[in-house]
C-alpha cells in the first residue's frame, strides 16, 4: 500500500452515480481515483495494468459477474483490496462477498462520508462492512460467515453456476452467455444442465422465472 494517496479504481454502470462519487472522492487530499469504468471487464484489465490500492466494485453491472471479477482482480493484483458497493444486502450477495474475500461491502444508502471512512479503513488494513451487512455476519473459528445462512436452493449452486443463472435471468442466450463469460457454449450448456438438476427445474422458462424470483436479475 502506498503511504501517500490511496489509489483506486471505481466501477459502476450508472454514469451519473459514478461521476458524482468520483468528484466526492477526489475532494479528499489522500485519495486518487485513477480510473472509472462502467463494466467489471474494463476494471479487471485496468487493475492488472495499474495495480491500485483499492477497487470499488458495484455488484450489479453488465458483463463479467462482479464476484468473479473480484476474485480475478485479487489474482492479478494481490495487494489490491476490493470493496463492493450495492443497493442490496441479501444473504446471497453477502455470502459470495465473504467467499471471494472482499475487504468491504458498502450499501449505497450509506452517506458518502461513510464510504470515505470505509476506504481509509480498508487502506489501513481493516475490513469495513455497512451496519446492515455486519448485522448478518458472525466470526466462527476465525472466519466470517452468515449469522443465519439461508438454506435456499440457490446456495447449492457453485459461484460459476450462479453467474450463468444470473445471465439466464437477464434473457441472454447460451451463445451470449458464453461470450460474456469467456467460455464455450458447450460449457454454458453443461452448467445449465447442472443448475436444472440441482434446482429440480426442467426447462429454461421456469429457470428464468426462478432466477427472477431470487433477485438474480437485479440491475
Amino acid at each position: 500500500m502506498t503511504e501517500q494517496r490511496i489509489s483506486m479504481l471505481l466501477a459502476d454502470d450508472h454514469a451519473m452515480f459514478r461521476g458524482t462519487l468520483k468528484r466526492r472522492l477526489e475532494d479528499e487530499p489522500d485519495m486518487l481515483v485513477a480510473g472509472d469504468f462502467g463494466t467489471a471487464d474494463e476494471t479487471l484489465e485496468e487493475a492488472a495494468r495499474t495495480r491500485p490500492d483499492i477497487v470499488l466494485l458495484d455488484i450489479d453491472m453488465p458483463g463479467m459477474y462482479c464476484f468473479e471479477a473480484a476474485r480475478r482482480i485479487q489474482e492479478v493484483s494481490p495487494d489490491t483490496r476490493v470493496v463492493l458497493l450495492s443497493a442490496f444486502h441479501n444473504d446471497r450477495y453477502i455470502e459470495q462477498a465473504i467467499e471471494v474475500k472482499a475487504w468491504g461491502y458498502v450499501v449505497k444508502n450509506e452517506s458518502e462520508d461513510a464510504l470515505v471512512e470505509a476506504i481509509r479503513r480498508v487502506a489501513s488494513g481493516a475490513a469495513y462492512f455497512s451496519p446492515d451487512v455486519l448485522a448478518r455476519i458472525v466470526v466462527s473459528s476465525g472466519a466470517l460467515r452468515l449469522a443465519a445462512s439461508s438454506a435456499t436452493r440457490v446456495s447449492t449452486l457453485t459461484q460459476r453456476e450462479t453467474e450463468v443463472l444470473r445471465h439466464v435471468a437477464r434473457g441472454l442466450s447460451n451463445k451470449e452467455i458464453a461470450k460474456t463469460m469467456h467460455i464455450s457454449p458447450h460449457t454454458v450448456h453443461r452448467h445449465t444442465d447442472s443448475i436444472m438438476a440441482k434446482l429440480d427445474i426442467h426447462n429454461r422458462v421456469e429457470l428464468t422465472r426462478f432466477a427472477i424470483r431470487e433477485g438474480l436479475a437485479e440491475a
